[in-house]
C-alpha cells in the first residue's frame, strides 16, 4: 500500500489537545479542498455553530458511519508552575512540551514530583489556561512508525485515505474523547435523524498486549470497558475473514472511545472498534506497525463496501 507519511506527520504536529480542534478542523477542510477533486466522490461537508469544531463529511447515499476523534491528551497550566493533566497522559521527568501563549512559542521541561503531582521548568511563567502537547518526534523505519499522538491522528490519516474511494459513508469527526466526551450525543443525533444511518466504526488507536501483537494485523474489539452487539462484530470478522484481511480480535476490560457515547445514546446504533494496536501509549512514543495501519486502511475500505 502507498502511504503518504508527510500527511501522517503533519496531522500529529498539529496543536489540539481536547477543547482546542478548531487547529485540526482548520486543517481538514483544506485538505478537502485540496484533494477532493482526485476522489471518486465529493462529499457534501456539515458544519458550522451547531457542530462546534467537528465536522461532517457525508457520501453518497450513507449506510455507515466513521467515527475518528480529531483532540489528543496533554496538559494544562494551573498556577505558578503547575500543570493539570488533559486526559491520562503518560508522565514522566524530562518529557520535552510545546506550546504558545500571548508571549510567544514554548518548549518546556515536564517534572514530576513526589505525589505524582506535575510542573513545568521554563525560563519565565506560562500563562494560566495555556496547554502544552508532547514535542512531535516523527519516526518512520522499515517496519514501525513511531510519534506522539498517533492516537488519534492515526485514526484520522485512516479516514482519510478511506475517503478518497468511498463512495457511500459519512466520516465523522469528533472532539472531546480524550477528556471525557461529550460531542457524540449531537453528532449521533444528526448521523441517525437526518441520514438514517445506524451502524458505525470507530476509527481509533489501542493497545499493543499480551494477546493484540504489533504486526498481526488491526484489532477488531469485541470489547473493551463497553460491549457492542456480537452480530455486528461477528459482521465485520466475517469480512475480514472472506477478504484474507489479517485482522486480531481484541477483548480487554478496560478503556473506551467514541463507541461508548453511541451505546449510551437514545439512537440503536451497531458500533464497533477497528484500529491498529499501538504500544507506548499516550507517551511521546507511541509506536504502530506499519503492517498494521495497512491492515487496519483495507478493512475500512472493504468494511465501508459491504456492510
Amino acid at each position: 500500500m502507498t502511504h503518504d507519511w508527510s500527511l501522517l506527520k503533519s496531522l500529529v504536529e498539529i496543536h489540539a489537545p481536547s477543547g482546542e480542534e478548531s487547529a485540526i478542523k482548520a486543517f481538514l477542510l483544506k485538505h478537502l479542498k485540496e484533494n477532493q477533486a482526485n476522489w471518486t466522490v465529493q462529499p457534501q461537508v456539515v458544519e458550522g455553530p451547531g457542530f462546534q469544531d467537528c465536522i461532517l463529511w457525508v457520501f453518497g447515499q450513507p449506510r455507515t458511519a466513521i467515527f475518528a476523534h480529531m483532540d489528543s491528551i496533554g496538559f494544562s497550566v494551573r498556577y505558578q508552575n503547575q500543570l493539570v493533566p488533559i486526559g491520562g497522559p503518560e508522565a514522566k521527568t524530562g518529557y520535552t512540551l510545546v506550546g504558545e501563549d500571548d508571549l510567544g512559542p514554548i518548549e518546556c521541561t515536564l517534572e514530576v514530583q513526589e505525589g505524582g503531582h506535575l510542573f513545568y521548568q521554563f525560563g519565565r511563567g506560562i500563562a494560566r489556561g495555556t496547554s502544552l502537547t508532547f514535542k512531535p518526534d516523527f519516526r518512520l523505519t522499515e517496519d514501525y512508525v513511531q510519534s506522539c499522538y498517533l492516537d488519534n491522528r492515526l485514526g484520522i490519516y485512516n479516514a482519510l485515505k478511506v475517503a478518497e474511494t468511498l463512495t457511500d459513508g459519512v466520516i465523522v469527526f469528533s472532539a472531546y474523547e480524550e477528556h471525557g466526551g461529550g460531542t457524540v450525543p449531537f453528532l449521533a443525533k444528526y448521523v441517525y435523524e437526518e441520514l438514517s444511518v445506524r451502524q458505525a466504526l470507530i476509527s481509533d488507536i489501542t493497545w499493543v498486549t499480551e494477546g493484540v501483537e504489533p504486526g498481526k494485523g488491526t484489532a477488531i474489539s469485541i470489547r473493551d470497558r463497553h460491549i457492542p452487539r456480537r452480530s455486528f462484530v461477528n459482521r465485520i470478522a466475517s469480512i475480514a475473514e472472506e477478504a484474507n484481511i489479517p485482522y486480531q480480535l481484541e477483548v480487554e476490560g478496560a478503556g473506551s472511545s467514541d463507541g461508548r457515547e453511541l451505546q449510551m445514546s437514545p439512537y440503536p446504533f451497531d458500533w464497533c472498534f477497528v484500529g491498529a494496536p499501538e504500544d507506548h501509549v499516550h507517551s511521546p512514543d507511541e509506536k504502530v506497525h506499519r503492517a498494521d495501519i495497512d491492515s487496519m486502511i483495507t478493512l475500512y475500505q472493504e468494511l465501508m463496501r459491504k456492510l
